[in-house]
């Protein structure tokens, strides 16, 4: 039998240290996974129980939690605006990314690289550096607590990831495809919307998907613009932090009810989230 690749680069590894790079692999995965672990048993226990020293791993579950936290808050509210402000700024992001990508994919200007690098450049400076002229700017706009200012600053602050990686898909179709389509008299819009959006529409997937996790996981942005007409369920999370303390079993609970749809949305999406990420490292 032909031993496929994978195999034949185990067979050189000597057993050893096979076993210990696999025993690696499973203890930074547990590693991982333990803040999430954590967090799921905590959110199941009574407040006495979450704050007891030694910590306590065999309990009576209870759903006490999250009880509370639909009865103090309305989570449906939260997660509305969670719902709203990441799906449409993403499509908005996309709307305005997919363009700047395809001129600079295949009509490269003397000072495309320094564009893209100046616009990567944007995400490196910390968001409180922006919070003043933001928040001020939404003030006078008559915006703050509302879902359109959300929308817009996540869209922006996504726009650079959005553009390098739509970049890095469009530049690798064939340019001759559009030429064809070119001399066999399509228009722009046609060029864009036959040939284009279809080759690329793995690329949007991606870059899409993974916009829509960062903007559903944004919290600075969320706790400064917004409060309780249009707080996503960062808003929420924050809420159970009190000057008496932190409830952290009502904390763990409610911050589980935040992260549960986009675990379960990340899972089923994790290939072309990967796809997205990896796309263009290796030719």
């Amino acid at each position: 039998m032909l031993m496929t690749t994978t195999q034949r680069r185990r067979s050189n590894f000597p057993l050893g240290l096979l076993a210990l790079r696999t025993a690696a692999a499973w203890g930074v995965a547990l590693l991982l996974f333990f803040p999430l672990g954590w967090l799921f048993l905590t959110a199941f226990k009574t407040e006495l129980q979450a704050i007891a020293v030694p910590p306590q791993l065999f309990f009576v579950p209870t759903l006490e939690n999250f009880h509370e936290v639909q009865e103090r808050s309305d989570y449906l509210l939260y997660a509305k605006n969670s719902v709203i402000t990441s799906v449409v700024s993403t499509l908005v992001g996309l709307m305005l990314a997919a363009p700047a990508a395809y001129a600079m994919a295949f009509f490269k200007g003397k000072y495309t690289k320094d564009i893209l690098m100046w616009m990567l450049s944007t995400k490196m400076m910390p968001a409180v550096g922006a919070l003043v002229p933001i928040y001020v700017l939404a003030q006078k706009s008559h915006l703050l607590d509302t879902q359109l200012a959300l929308i817009i600053v996540f869209a922006l602050s996504n726009l650079p990831i959005m553009v390098w990686m739509l970049y890095s898909h469009f530049k690798d179709i064939p340019r001759e495809i559009l030429e064809a389509a070119r001399m066999d008299g399509a228009t722009l819009w046609q060029e864009v919307r036959l040939v284009l959006l279809p080759l690329g529409m793995g690329g949007l997937a991606s870059t899409g998907l993974l916009c829509l996790v960062l903007s559903w996981n944004e919290a600075f942005w969320s706790l400064n613009l917004s409060a309780a007409k249009a707080g996503t369920l960062a808003t929420l999370i924050a809420s159970y932090s009190s000057p008496e303390g932190l409830f952290w079993a009502k904390l763990s609970a409610a911050s589980l009810m935040a992260i549960a749809p986009i675990v379960v949305f990340g899972w089923f999406s994790q290939k072309q989230l990967v796809q997205g990420l990896t796309f263009g490292a290796v030719k």
